[in-house]
Parts: C-alpha cells; sequence; structure tokens
C-alpha cells in the first residue's frame, strides 16, 4: 500500500477544500491514487449532504444586497451557531443575496438553478454541506425594485430589514429600518394587519372578557378595545417611535416629507420548531425498551 504523507492530504485538501481526514481516508482507500480519492470524496461529501438534509435548520443568518435600485434580502438556515460564523456559509449567503437582486429568479428552486463559480447554487450548497457536515437551507428571499430609494438594517446577521421609501434624508430611511428591527410590526398600516392574526388577538380578548364576567355589552367593548390596541401596537405608521416616543412613525415620516412604501423583516428561524433534546426521556425510553426486550 502506498504511503499516505501530509503533502498528499494537503494537495488533495486544496483540491476539494474537504475536511483533512476525510482526505486521508480517501486516499488510503484509493491507495494513494489521486484522481481516485477525488471521486471518493465526490461521492461522499454528496451522500453526507443526502443525511444532512433531513436535519432541521433553525439557525443561520440574514444576507441583504442593495444596488442600482434593486435590492435582495435572504435568509439562509444552518443546524448550529458555530456554523454561522464560517466564512464560506457566510460569503455564500451574500453571493445568493446578489444573485437575487441580479437575475430575479421565480421561486427557490429556480434561485438553486442560477449558475455560480460553474455550478449551480444548488450544487454549490449541497458540496458546502459535505464539506462543513452540517445542513444547509435556503429558506426565503424577497427582492425589491424600485424607482424609490431602498436602505436596509441587520442587527447582527439574526435580523435583517429592508425598507423602501422616498424621501430626502437617507438617514430616515436608515431609522425606519432600525426601528422595525426592534418593534417588530407586521404591515405598514391597521388595515394591512393579516386577517388571521386579528381574528386570534380578537379570540384571546373575547376569552377574557368572558372570564371577566362583566355584561355582554360591556364584554364587547372590551374586545374591540383591545383589537384596536393589537393594532396600533402592530402596525409601523402607528408605533410610537423608537428615537422619540413621543410622535408616531407616521408623525416622525411627515415631519421631514418621507414616505415609506414597503418594508420587509426576517428573522432567522421564525416559525421553525427547533428540536428539543431531552437527555431524561431519552434514557426513560431507553429503560422501558431493554424492560420489554
Amino acid at each position: 500500500m502506498a504511503a499516505i504523507t501530509a503533502a498528499m492530504v494537503g494537495e488533495l485538501r486544496a483540491k476539494t477544500d474537504a475536511p483533512m481526514m476525510e482526505c486521508k481516508k480517501a486516499l488510503t482507500e484509493a491507495e494513494g491514487d489521486m484522481e481516485r480519492a477525488e471521486e471518493i470524496l465526490r461521492v461522499k461529501l454528496g451522500s453526507k449532504a443526502s443525511k444532512a438534509a433531513s436535519r432541521i435548520t433553525a439557525e443561520g443568518v440574514v444576507a441583504t444586497y442593495i444596488a442600482n435600485g434593486v435590492g435582495a434580502l435572504v435568509e439562509v438556515n444552518c443546524e448550529t451557531d458555530f456554523v454561522t460564523k464560517n466564512d464560506d456559509f457566510l460569503a455564500l449567503a451574500n453571493t445568493v443575496a446578489k444573485l437575487i437582486a441580479e437575475h430575479n429568479p421565480a421561486d427557490l428552486a429556480a434561485l438553486g438553478a442560477l449558475p455560480l463559480d460553474g455550478k449551480t447554487v444548488e450544487e454549490q450548497r449541497a458540496a458546502l454541506i459535505g464539506r462543513v457536515g452540517e445542513n444547509m437551507s435556503i429558506r426565503r428571499f424577497q427582492r425589491f425594485a424600485t424607482p424609490a430609494k431602498l436602505t436596509s438594517y441587520l442587527h447582527g446577521t439574526r435580523i435583517g430589514v429592508m425598507v423602501e421609501y422616498d424621501g430626502a434624508d437617507e438617514q430616515v430611511g436608515k431609522d425606519v429600518a432600525m426601528h422595525i428591527a426592534a418593534m417588530k410590526p407586521v404591515s405598514l398600516s391597521a388595515d394591512q394587519v393579516p386577517a388571521d392574526l386579528i381574528e386570534k388577538e380578537r379570540s384571546v380578548a373575547h376569552l377574557k372578557a368572558v372570564e371577566s364576567g362583566k355584561p355582554a355589552e360591556i364584554a364587547t367593548k372590551m374586545v374591540e378595545g383591545s383589537v384596536q390596541k393589537f393594532l396600533k401596537e402592530v402596525s409601523l405608521f402607528n408605533q410610537p417611535f423608537v428615537k422619540n416616543d413621543k410622535q408616531t412613525v407616521e408623525q416622525m415620516l411627515k415631519a421631514v416629507n418621507t414616505s415609506v412604501k414597503a418594508f420587509t423583516m426576517f428573522i432567522v428561524g421564525e416559525g421553525i420548531e427547533k428540536k428539543q433534546d431531552d437527555f431524561a426521556a431519552e434514557v426513560a425510553a431507553q429503560v422501558a425498551a431493554a424492560k420489554q426486550a
């Protein structure tokens, strides 16, 4: 059997960007044949990506890109916070944001088919899974194309906001983006709040009113009062402005002759159920299984 040297492992790693131990194993299996070792790694990395595909990706980053009136916001997920600091993972997220802005893919499938460094986005994603050994997914994106202005704000890498606005002072746009990240409105105005959120709030308010034991007429007013309060809390224009809570966002915008036309906010992992490891339950299940056996 051919001796596997550190230089050989280093050369294979430089060619494939695979982990050092994977390179050494592939060279050993290939008996030192570099080309055959590359083929073995391609098979193994593809297999690793396939195995990882079922694992939950509730961590990740939000990336943004803006140029010439076109912008994109994208959420790219992974399994652990550790990978969110990986340079290759961050580079993929930023590159994907730029591709979305430049190519306007119709959906995630179209995005995955876009060319990226001699491969497709999907192939690059799968290759990175193979190198890192952790599942990754491009979860969602939003593209803006407008004659108005665009600005974005990233709170770390976990909250990303993009705002479309008209106004002379660019700082106002940035302030609104930061406000959105802090206060998390769901719509621009009260009449744009999704109906399902309103009904959910109305249901909760109704239960509270019933429990209070108030007469029906008063209970009805309590419910409507709660709903109206909710609408003000979750609509951007009605929220107290974070930099001056004596005025609403709408009042602040009017004072500086600025209008906000649209916004999108992504929060990493929002709505994804994370896997909760319960060690005690796992041990109990193993004990029960052993007894049955």
